[in-house]
């Protein structure tokens, strides 16, 4: 089986809904037979979700405008 994940483990990324813009880390990469979900750590805190919910980079306007 070839996974092709989009984002590694360790890596920082950001969440596209996120008002608040926090940085998040990929802490595990969940693999069935038909979805690829990432755990997402914020502090205590673990979240999954898929690939297109995800960005590598922070939405500096959506993070403005939300202050």
């Amino acid at each position: 089986m070839i996974i092709n994940n989009e984002f590694e483990i360790g890596q920082s990324v950001y969440l596209k809904t996120d008002t608040q813009q926090l940085e998040r880390i990929v802490c595990g990469i969940c693999v069935s037979q038909k979805e690829l979900l990432y755990e997402l750590c914020l502090g205590s805190t673990v979240s999954k979700h898929y690939d297109f919910e995800i960005t590598e980079d922070i939405n500096v306007l959506k993070k403005i405008e939300n202050a």
